[in-house]
């Protein structure tokens, strides 16, 4: 598995970057907080990883902060998120405010969040307010 990527930054979106490693160009889909952190094109950038295999694909979500990470990966771990929700989610808000919204049972907080409904927002709080507990210190 992929868990971090150093490379030379060569093209970059508000849904993707395309981070060359010693000739090979990896693409990987970011939120717009970590977008908004990229250096400009042909500027070295670390990326921390998550890999995400499927049976017809293996998709690489690079992320700026490890919280912010760590953060995706509780998401994905709910029933009915899937990675591509989990970064519009995290585009829509940052890494802190999603783990105070979870803490704090905020539904309307969550609810704001293009993409996110009642039973989606619900069901975040109901599996992941007692592990967000561990992410809210760093």
């Amino acid at each position: 598995m992929i868990a971090r990527i150093s490379g030379i930054l060569v093209e970059k979106s508000v849904a993707h970057c395309v981070v060359d490693v010693q000739g090979t160009g990896y693409r990987i889909f970011t939120s717009l907080s970590t977008f908004y952190e990229l250096p400009d094109i042909n500027q070295a950038v670390v990326l921390r990883i998550h890999t995400h295999v499927r049976e017809d694909a293996i998709s690489l979500y690079g992320f700026h902060t490890e919280q912010e990470r760590a953060v995706f990966q509780m998401m994905i771990s709910v029933s009915g998120i899937g990675p591509r929700l989990a970064v519009n989610i995290l585009s829509g808000i940052t890494a802190g405010e999603w783990i105070q919204a979870v803490a704090e049972g905020n539904l309307r907080r969550l609810t704001g969040i293009p993409g996110v409904g009642k039973k989606t927002a619900e069901r975040m709080i109901l599996e992941l307010k007692d592990k967000v507990a561990g992410l809210a210190g760093e």
